[in-house]
């Protein structure tokens, strides 16, 4: 088989370069049964969960327009976020430095004066970040805990600027400011979600892309750079440029490309998917959680969206990258995560009348000075040989969905304008 674009993974990215190359002599490789990569959604019992939280938060109005409009607009919800922090036994608003105000007493005391009195060297990791910018009392009660249990690793690991435009920064000014209620917005204070889940964003992109196009269950087992081959279980195809959207490290694996794997760590998260027989908390959209005591980082209410009458939740809960997750340690889980519910009073009497889950694996890539150099080298060289990897994995990066559209259309711009 030939092709003059081998498009390698069927999410967002993979689909959003395909949709967009002027050639139609391309072809698309999907290891799974369905394109969608993470923007999976299920269905099951009346409820509607994704893979994981999905919410979609455009900066650019002309793409908004495009896949909602194919979606149909009675179909997709525009939401002012309601997001939260439980912090002792209650919540304040997130992000929880600009509303410490909101604390009790003693501890926004504590986060004041540590704010005011911060060392204010320059960091060279993200853990330092936190607290020169920060100071001791805001990073301790919240920030350093909630990104430890998120990333399940030391954040001295990490990049100084590992989460980029969406960590919520605020200096002393703004800070305050927020005090009276000012200047409380951040990058996704409002957010997007169809009737029928992520996956719906998925079929707008799709609708581009005929379906003789895509080839589903048709994982890539070796990629022959210097043929510009590429070999699944059924077949060999030969290429011009290959588009990858797969991680980096499972794409320099199957090329053999020199690298260290070391380099690219990362997490995996689990995450249930409950629902339950009645409502329960009706003021948030999702709820942070830094408790160490509580085994999730994140809760999020899809009834609370489209205020649905029985609870819809997806739980959230980190782990290193060599974490065996076997099915009994996942129904530990559960139950734990059921009691910590009940516990931290999200849960309150509530049947569980259905549940799912799924291990991302990777989640969320860790960012570091050495990823970072190594990214750019490798995806430098792999261009000088027709092959371009991109999207959050592709590029070990911290994106969002939106991101991705737009460098997977930036690039096929790029063919498209080729002589």
């Amino acid at each position: 088989m030939r092709t003059n674009f081998l498009i390698v993974g069927g999410g967002i990215t993979g689909l959003s370069f395909a949709q967009k190359i002027a050639s139609d002599d391309y072809v698309l490789c999907e290891a799974l049964g369905d394109v969608g990569g993470y923007c999976q959604t299920v269905k099951q019992d009346g409820f509607v969960w994704d893979y994981s939280g999905h919410f979609f938060h455009f900066r650019h109005p002309e793409i908004e327009e495009e896949l909602v409009s194919r979606i149909g607009r009675d179909r997709v919800r525009r939401v002012a976020r309601s997001s939260k922090i439980l912090f002792q036994g209650s919540t304040i608003d997130f992000p929880f430095q600009r509303n410490i105000h909101q604390l009790p007493h003693e501890d926004f005391l504590e986060c004041l004066i540590d704010l005011v009195a911060k060392d204010e060297v320059e960091p060279t990791n993200f853990k330092q970040m936190l607290y020169s910018r920060f100071g001791r009392g805001i990073s301790e009660k919240f920030l350093v805990p909630y990104n430890e249990k998120l990333y399940a690793t030391d954040l001295a690991r990490l990049d100084v600027h590992a989460m980029g435009r969406f960590f919520p920064h605020a200096n002393t000014t703004e800070i305050i400011k927020g005090f009276r209620g000012e200047n409380s917005s951040s990058y996704n204070s409002t957010f997007t979600y169809p009737e029928g889940g992520a996956i719906e964003y998925v079929r707008a992109i799709q609708q581009d892309v005929p379906d003789e196009k895509i080839l589903l269950n048709e994982p890539i087992l070796e990629i022959d750079l210097r043929r510009r081959l590429a070999r699944t279980p059924t077949r060999e195809i030969r290429y011009e440029s290959l588009v990858s959207s797969i991680s980096l490290p499972h794409l320099l694996k199957l090329t053999g490309m020199p690298h260290d794997p070391a380099v690219y760590s990362y997490n995996k998260v689990l995450v249930f998917n409950l629902g339950f027989d009645r409502k329960g908390p009706t003021d948030a959209h999702w709820i942070y959680c830094p408790d160490p005591e509580l085994c999730f980082y994140r809760v999020g209410f899809y009834d609370n969206i489209w205020q649905t009458e029985r609870m819809s939740l997806y739980v959230e809960i980190g782990y290193p990258a060599d974490t065996h997750l076997d099915q009994e340690e996942i129904a530990r889980m559960k139950g734990r995560v059921l009691a910590d519910l009940a516990r931290c009073g999200i849960v309150t009497g509530q049947t569980l009348v259905s549940s799912h889950h799924i291990v991302l694996d990777p989640a969320y890539v860790h960012i570091t000075e050495t990823s970072n150099a190594d990214v750019l080298e490798q995806k430098a060289a792999l261009a000088t040989r027709g092959v371009y990897s991109l999207g959050r994995y592709g590029s070990w990066t911290y994106c969002s969905i939106e991101d991705n559209i737009v460098e997977a259309r930036t690039l096929a711009e790029r063919f498209n304008r080729a002589p």
